[in-house]
């Protein structure tokens, strides 16, 4: 087994697990494998540095623990969300951070949800159900992707999160530049405009893994969506 003990998430795991022990939240690996919708061996492993905690576990331990996104991803020291109190079962957010929060601007799209954006993605109910966070020092409503295969590899490898801006039809795009294209799968590619008369009427996909993934069109009529990446969170630092 790989060493994932470096992973800043990982280690801020073992922290979050160890002060749900120390204040009674939970009675070992069993409660919080239950609320993960997962099994003892793989929390034990995780702890242990075997494995990476998953961003579908991730969002899970949000949601049960109320445990800050940025906490996890190492951009502040304050583990839980709004008020804590070891009297109660689980943290508690306040009215004002739940509803008038206005930090928590970006919204995570785990792998599990990626072919429900493609085709909901302007849809406010679907994403106001996927977890969110930020990012000291990049405003607006941004969207982040968790990365799923080695077709970006080296930019981006198996298992980063990449933070876009959503472009508006007809808005400036930069050749040999990184974004995320919707069409019927969402994917995270280099781009090449190609035009028709002096109007663009495709976008060549271009995988930095160029050995094994060919460049490929798409007519900008399939495209739903186009996102500029504004950088991406690896196991260890933001590039």
């Amino acid at each position: 087994m790989g060493n994932f003990s470096d992973n800043i998430v990982n280690q801020r795991f073992r922290k979050v697990f160890e002060e749900l022990e120390k204040k009674n939240l939970i009675k070992g690996k069993s409660d919080i494998a239950k609320q993960l919708g997962t099994y003892n061996h793989v929390i034990n492993s995780i702890l242990k540095g075997d494995r990476n905690i998953t961003v579908d576990q991730l969002h899970k331990l949000f949601e049960a623990y109320n445990v800050d996104a940025n906490f996890m991803f190492g951009f502040n020291d304050a583990m839980f969300m709004g008020n804590f109190s070891s009297d109660s079962a689980v943290p508690t957010r306040s009215m004002d951070d739940r509803f008038f929060g206005g930090r928590m601007n970006i919204t995570l799209v785990p792998n599990r949800a990626m072919a429900g954006y493609a085709l909901e993605h302007h849809d406010e109910g679907f994403l106001s159900e996927l977890p969110k966070f930020s990012i000291p020092n990049l405003e607006g409503n941004l969207i982040a992707f968790e990365i799923n295969g080695d077709s970006m590899y080296p930019t981006i490898t198996n298992g980063d999160i990449v933070v876009c801006e959503p472009l508006e039809r007809g808005d400036p795009m930069r050749d040999n530049n990184v974004y995320v294209v919707v069409t019927d799968v969402v994917v995270a590619k280099r781009i090449q405009q190609i035009k028709d008369e002096n109007t663009i009427s495709q976008v060549r996909l271009i995988s930095d893994n160029s050995a094994v993934y060919k460049p490929y069109e798409v007519d900008l009529e399939d495209i739903r969506q186009i996102l500029k990446v504004k950088c991406r969170l690896t196991s260890h630092a933001i590039n």
